[in-house]
Order: C-alpha cells, then structure tokens, then sequence
C-alpha cells in the first residue's frame, strides 16, 4: 500500500484543480535513473492499466504500476514546504541508500 500525508493530499488537490485535472489520481512509479539506481515518479493520471495496483489512501485514489509496486511498497508520500522545502517526498522503508536531494534510491 501507497499512503498519502494530509500535506501531499492537500498539495496535490490543489495542484489538479489548478492544471484541470478533475477525476484525475495520482500515478507514483520507479524508472532507472538518477545518481543512486532508481528514480522515482509521480503524475496525475486519469486513465487504469491492466496490471496496476490502486489504492485509497487519505480520501486520495493512488495507482502504481505492477514492476515499481515491488520498490514502493510500505511507501508514504508527503509534501515538504516551506524556505528548505524539497516538494513531494518518497519516504520509502525498501530504499537502502537514497541520494542527497532524495530524487532517487537503491535497494
């Protein structure tokens, strides 16, 4: 399961209302990439693929694909603001080593 702060679910609605995006969700996944292995992804998504994984987590519908399902799972999404703020944050007990800014991870 994907859970979702009360901060990256209020974060988030605001950014869908903004961009239009009404009876959108939001779509997390790991592509390679990054300085440690693995980067991490996030975008609104209105549309289900066969092998995805949904969850609903805070009110917030949350769907991760079958492959980044295994990277991510126990994972929270938070939002970080403020002067330091780093914007949406992964906090993810699979990560072994993650990267100085936390855009991507290893296992």
């Amino acid at each position: 399961m994907i859970k979702i702060t009360d901060n990256a679910k209020k974060q988030a609605l605001r950014l869908m209302e903004d961009e239009n995006k009404d009876g959108y969700f939001i779509r997390v996944g790991v592509e390679g990439g990054g300085c440690s292995g693995l980067m991490y992804q996030l975008k609104f998504d209105n549309e289900d693929k066969a092998d995805d994984k949904v969850f609903e987590d805070n009110g917030m519908k949350v769907v991760v694909d079958k492959k980044s399902y295994l990277y991510l799972i126990g994972t929270t999404l938070d939002f970080s603001g403020g002067l330091n703020g780093k914007g949406f944050v992964f906090e993810n007990p699979n990560a072994g080593r993650t990267c100085g800014c936390g855009e991507s991870f290893s296992v």
